[in-house]
């Protein structure tokens, strides 16, 4: 697992002389003052290479000689709650509170874009280079380096824990994790329907939450109206997958899904998806607390708040679905072993 903080260090000395380069007055700072067709909406929009660059090589810096601590450090060594502070600092901060929506809009949009780039973009824009230009790839490589970092800090906690590194050790039993779980579906299911409830009102035409000339003009604009019914069906069809999170069909394929029926679902085919979402979530919400609320506006952005609620419940439900599923560890032995098929639903359908 030493590989992880060897990913989180080169990771970091990549932005360390990245961070350099832009101090020294070399283009491309991602965060410089763009265009409006340009910007995000990311915490450091705006902001001055001269100032923001040498802190980014910097804390750069420091993450590269944390990273590597890490990696070699013995288990005992003193300070261990300041290298595992830092480490998820690191993740929370790159992964959670740097980006904005971008994280959202490329994982519900990625189908599309495999697809621009064969057809091209419909309207006015050159190619996908117009849609996924340099301000925005940055924010993904800033979430993946936080991903690294989460993995680190999680290798290392674990090591010095003197738990087994590939799993953790032992977990809650079964009632106790389908208990939680069950909680945060239901979080993970209701987070989410102001906004639903806010564009599909717009669609019917009901100004919910916006003046009524503003609905007018989105109405005149051809397909935002539609857009907004599509991402609350989405939301909607995303909060019934969830059930399957603490429900039978989440673990055995129904009798209507063809040729697999009866047969257990792989847990990465739940876990993996649900987990990316909830990752993505969280920065979207977190985005709109910086947005402006008045009482005219508020259905624009404060629903979309709760977003970060969402993606805290999904995580929770999910971690909760991989620890019931997971087979024993390889490494410790230690682990699940209930068949599926046992499992009691509960309150949500079978």
């Amino acid at each position: 697992m030493t590989r992880a903080a060897y990913g989180a260090a080169a990771w970091s000395l990549g932005y360390t002389v990245l961070g350099l380069y832009w101090w020294a007055g070399g283009p491309g700072f991602p965060f410089a003052p763009v265009g409006d067709d340009r910007s995000t909406m990311s915490i450091l929009e705006g902001s001055d290479a001269a100032v923001v660059a040498p802190l980014m090589a910097l804390v750069g810096l420091v993450g590269v000689a944390v990273a590597l601590s890490m990696a070699l450090a013995p288990p005992t060594a003193r300070g261990s709650w300041v290298v595992l502070g830092f480490g998820w600092a690191m993740a929370v901060g790159l992964a959670l509170v740097l980006p904005d929506y971008t994280l959202l809009a490329f994982v519900a949009f990625a189908p599309l874009l495999v697809v621009f780039a064969f057809t091209g973009v419909p309207g006015p824009q050159d190619g996908v280079g117009e849609i996924m230009y340099w301000h925005r790839v940055n924010l993904l490589i800033l979430f993946v380096g936080g991903l690294l970092w989460a993995w680190a800090a999680v290798a290392y906690r674990r090591r010095i824990r003197g738990a087994c590194v590939r799993c953790g050790g032992a977990s809650l039993p079964h009632a106790e994790l389908l208990r939680r779980g069950r909680l945060a579906v239901l979080v993970a299911v209701v987070a989410p329907v102001p906004y639903e409830a806010t564009r599909i009102a717009w669609f019917l035409g009901v100004p919910l939450g916006i003046p009524a000339d503003f609905l007018a003009m989105m109405r005149a604009t051809p397909g935002m109206l539609e857009v907004g019914l599509g991402l609350a069906l989405t939301s909607i069809g995303g909060g019934v997958l969830t059930h399957g999170l603490v429900s039978r069909w989440g673990e055995v394929f129904p009798r209507w899904v063809l040729p697999w029926a009866g047969r257990p679902v792989p847990p990465l085919l739940a876990v993996v998806p649900a987990a990316l979402v909830a990752v993505v979530l969280v920065p979207a919400g977190l985005m709109n607390l910086r947005a402006p609320v008045t009482a005219d506006t508020w259905g624009l952005t404060a629903p979309s708040v709760l977003w970060a609620v969402w993606g805290v419940a999904l995580g929770a439900a999910t971690l909760a679905y991989h620890l019931r599923r997971r087979p024993p560890c390889r490494r410790c032995g230690r682990g699940q072993s209930r068949r599926p098929e046992t499992e009691d639903a509960g309150w949500l359908p079978k």
